[in-house]
């Protein structure tokens, strides 16, 4: 798909140093629907480094009884990572945050205050299913921020039921919400449609974080051909990405 669609496209030399830090990943091994042993994670993070990051901030899923995680067993496994990456001498900064499922088990972590994991000091990665919205997403972004958080929603450009109610993604900004957007959906790696709404959050200055979103070797291999292309370079030299200002 990806050779398909650069198939005109001059290469150019793979360098994500511009975005610096990667802000959303589950390269945690064994927590979620990520990666799932310790070589792996050592692999896709060399990987990454060479790419140009500088930085890696993991978030597994936190997701009621299909991932339930908590920061006792995301940080002792952040720990492990950090360690294998110090015996293979990969050099790079990495932490963990996670990625938060807006649901009941939310509110109740917010009603709570229950500990949770932010990106650096305040920034919470949340997410919906990509079937039907989550109907208390104006309250859990109200409640995070009356508790000191800065929300980040993920892949907006992934809720095809947003597609036609381009307002929602103004709501949630003017709310105070800041989005981040898939790199893999500026490729057209989910779906046209997903590409067309990414570029145009892009356009209207929306965004203001990109991630992975990396699981697998599909995703890397992908990014990879993503990063060798010009017109990726192109399309975001005008944008206000905050990864390194923000994280950095």
């Amino acid at each position: 798909m990806l050779s398909f669609l650069f198939k005109k496209s001059q290469k150019a030399s793979i360098d994500l140093s511009f975005i610096g830090v990667d802000m959303h990943s589950h390269l945690l091994p064994g927590l979620d629907d990520g990666l799932q042993n310790i070589e792996q994670t050592v692999s896709f993070v060399r990987r990454l480094k060479e790419m140009g990051y500088k930085k890696l901030i993991c978030t597994p899923h936190i997701l009621s009884d299909l991932y339930p995680n908590n920061p006792d067993t995301i940080l002792p496994k952040l720990e492990q990572v950090r360690k294998a990456l110090e015996e293979n001498e990969v050099d790079i900064k990495i932490e963990a945050g996670a990625e938060y499922m807006v649901d009941i088990e939310m509110e109740t972590y917010l009603k709570n205050k229950k500990p949770m994991l932010p990106l650096g000091n305040k920034l919470l990665l949340i997410e919906m299913s990509y079937l039907v919205e989550s109907p208390n997403m104006e309250q859990v972004i109200f409640e995070l921020r009356m508790q000191g958080y800065q929300p980040v929603l993920a892949h907006p450009e992934r809720y095809s039921y947003y597609h036609r109610q381009f307002e929602k993604y103004e709501r949630y900004v003017d709310m105070g919400c800041l989005l981040q957007v898939n790199l893999l959906s500026l490729l057209g790696y989910y779906s046209k449609p997903v590409r067309l709404i990414a570029e145009k959050l892009l356009k209207n200055k929306m965004v203001s974080l990109l991630g992975t979103d990396m699981h697998h070797e599909k995703h890397l291999a992908a990014l990879e051909e993503l990063a060798s292309q010009k017109e990726f370079y192109k399309l975001l030299e005008n944008a206000n990405i905050k990864n390194n200002e923000l994280l950095g």
